[in-house]
């Protein structure tokens, strides 16, 4: 079972000896006690962990900084192999260090070959078509054009080709700013003021529509905190105050907020729903600040004390959305209220989350799918201490993984991904199964032992874990809501944290409205944009304006106007 690791409190030396001499001269200040408080609850929960009879250094290391990644062959040590070393058979009967023959056989030859002509993804220059966000300038030749009589050989006709294609990139402020200086002429004799006319088309506004939408992708997409745009922009010499940002993104929030409720009511009727989450910050909801003006609406139930923010994924029609929400609620009441928009001729959806009870909604029912990464992630950690056991699990997973990857990569329909998995990774699946129940029938693992309880996590979990092998649609984990969050944690560790809770719902709207736009490969920019100079319209029609439907009808303003 994984166990949350310890705040680590990083305090220099010299900072510690200041401490102890004020502690000395009786000299504390007021943030000592809390630092001091601190420091001793992570040496304390350290200490816990260390004692722990499953912990290990190598697990130890992990909980304090991290792992790169969990991929079989990092989790190993080996190279990667070739797709014959897919489901593996367990070690032998009766011990916990037998060896697989089949996965230490390598590759086969046309597996070698097929891999090595694979090239990695990822890599390589952008073609110029990927570049549509730049000014796109089309340039003629100067002195010819298609139809005319070729000038060097006099007989052909000259048509056109591809373009040949120059790129250049101009550095310049995120938030760009143009001053013009109206020329102004005064009569000497009648004092009459004359003053150049205001150049058409730039409007009335100080700070374009577009302003808002780059602080808030900078802000909510990219974890940049208003102090450090701040800076960047004084270094261009455009300043931009940390509270001008703010007053900026705040007053576009209410032209946003029609498109973001209809994005609840679209996910809401998703086939598939991921949930989860993870911690923030509110300094309205804590501490000294709201035992001393808690605010009046807040229907705070004292037994809790955790703020979280809960991450809401739903695929419908093909189409991905993505919802943040900020509070004292779990995921799974969020979840809830989610669902509450749900047509109800519509059939129960699939959830997909981890095993935590929080992340379940009460009141409405759903088909329960567990994450398989959770599963195996137990078995991950405990790879340097049962080697071959583990091999044997994570092997049996990769076969899973590996036929949904055909399933994606050949674009089967959910039922032809069904078929699949019935077919190819049911036999795994149970035998894997087979092997778990034996080695506590067979008394090979001790229960209580840490393999044990990563063995005890899957068989308890069994039905929701292998809900991809009855229900057509449902994922095998929720790495799309743990790659979501990842927003939202990325703003946690810059910004560290949000003012009030006001402050925390126009960051929700303005990730939920981002992260669904990058889900869906489209230009969130354009999209924020496109949001602001037609609210009317969208306050009007929202569900005309959701991210994969609105450059037809921002195009059908346009023409009308």
């Amino acid at each position: 079972m994984s166990r949350k690791a310890p705040e680590i409190i990083e305090v220099d030396i010299q900072r510690l000896e200041e401490l102890l001499q004020r502690a000395e001269s009786n000299t504390l200040r007021d943030d000592d006690t809390e630092l001091m408080r601190q420091i001793f609850t992570s040496y304390r929960g350290l200490f816990q962990i260390v004692g722990d009879k499953n912990t290990t250094i190598s697990r130890l290391r992990k909980w304090m900084f991290g792992d790169a990644t969990e991929t079989s062959q990092n989790v190993r040590g080996e190279p990667r192999e070739g797709s014959n070393a897919l489901g593996t058979d367990p070690p032998d009967t009766g011990t916990v260090s037998g060896k697989s023959a089949e996965a230490e056989s390598g590759e086969s030859e046309s597996n070698q070959a097929e891999n090595s002509a694979k090239s990695p993804a990822g890599h390589g220059r952008h073609g110029a078509d990927e570049y549509s966000g730049g000014d796109q300038v089309d340039i003629k030749h100067p002195k010819h054009s298609p139809g005319e009589t070729c000038p060097d050989c006099g007989r052909g006709t000259l048509y056109e080709k591809s373009p040949g294609v120059l790129i250049r990139f101009f550095g310049r402020a995120p938030v760009h700013a143009t001053v013009y200086r109206m020329q102004k002429l005064r009569c000497h004799l009648c004092g009459k003021l004359f003053t150049a006319p205001t150049p058409a088309g730039i409007g009335i506004e100080k700070y374009d529509h577009t302003v808002a939408s780059m602080i808030g992708l900078l802000k909510y997409g990219s974890g940049m905190p208003f102090n450090r745009l701040e800076r960047l922009q004084g270094n261009s010499e455009i300043p931009l105050a940390a509270s001008t940002q703010w007053d900026i993104v705040h007053a576009a929030a209410p032209l946003l907020i029609p498109a973001f409720e209809e994005l609840i009511r679209q996910a809401a009727q998703g086939e598939v729903l991921h949930n989860d989450d993870t911690t923030v910050r509110i300094l309205e909801l804590m501490g000294e600040r709201f035992r001393k003006n808690p605010p009046a609406d807040d229907t705070r139930d004292f037994g809790r004390t955790g703020l979280f923010t809960s991450g809401v994924v739903a695929t419908r029609s093909g189409w991905r959305l993505s919802l943040f929400f900020s509070g004292r609620r779990h995921a799974g009441e969020n979840l809830s209220d989610v669902l509450q928009h749900r047509a109800q001729e519509l059939e129960t959806p699939v959830q997909m989350c981890d095993a935590l009870a929080r992340n379940l909604p009460k009141e409405l029912a759903t088909i329960l799918a567990n994450c398989l990464a959770h599963g195996r992630r137990n078995f991950v950690e405990l790879h340097d201490r049962f080697p071959d056991t583990c091999r044997f699990v994570i092997e049996s997973f990769r076969v899973i993984y590996h036929n949904d990857k055909i399933a994606r990569d050949t674009e089967m329909s959910a039922e032809a991904r069904l078929e699949l998995h019935q077919t190819q990774s049911k036999p795994t699946m149970d035998k894997l199964h087979s092997w778990l129940e034996s080695q506590f029938d067979d008394k090979v693992v001790e229960p209580n032992s840490a393999l044990g309880e990563a063995i005890n996590y899957l068989l308890k979990r069994w039905e929701p874990l292998t809900l991809f092998l009855r229900t057509a649609g449902a994922p095998l984990d929720n790495n799309v809501c743990e790659r979501a969050l990842k927003r939202a944690i990325m703003h946690r560790k810059n910004a560290m944290f949000y003012k009030t809770r006001n402050g925390a719902r126009v960051g929700d709207m303005y990730m939920s409205l981002i992260h669904t736009c990058e889900l869906n490969g489209v230009n969130a920019f354009d999209y924020l944009n496109q949001l602001q100079l037609n609210a009317d319209a969208v306050t009007e029609s929202p569900e005309h304006w959701m991210p994969w439907n609105y450059l037809t009808n921002s195009q059908s303003v346009s023409d009308a106007a």
